[in-house]
């Protein structure tokens, strides 16, 4: 039974080492096609429009003026009274309280510029 066993392993090892060699580059590239399908489709639905909404959010961050509406990624809504590099100073509410807060924590741009086109 051992003998036979050795003979079975033997053979499917030498089939397998043949079909391995004997294999060319198109049935690989064949092989690997549905793969590169896949990390396309995943780039063109997934990375590409995270990357275009992260663009856009940065130019509206940037183009920040004094006097506009926003509202943050927390759910507070203010008016922009200053502007430093990386940070802004709001108003909120009818008290008028200030806070200072990141420019990256800005959700929205809630003033509409009359000179966009």
């Amino acid at each position: 039974m051992d003998s036979m066993f050795m003979q079975l392993v033997t053979m499917t090892s030498s089939t397998a080492s043949n079909n391995t060699q004997g294999g060319s580059l198109g049935d690989m590239l064949l092989s690997l096609a549905p793969i590169i399908v896949v990390m396309v489709l995943m780039y063109f639905m997934l990375i590409r429009p995270q990357n275009k909404k992260r663009k856009e959010e940065e130019k509206m961050r940037s183009e920040l003026r004094i006097g506009d509406e926003i509202t943050t990624i927390g759910g507070i809504v203010g008016r922009v009274i200053g502007i430093k590099e990386e940070t802004l100073i709001i108003e909120t509410g009818a008290d008028r309280n200030k806070m200072q807060i990141k420019k990256w924590a800005v959700g929205s741009c809630d003033t509409v510029h009359d000179d966009e086109e």
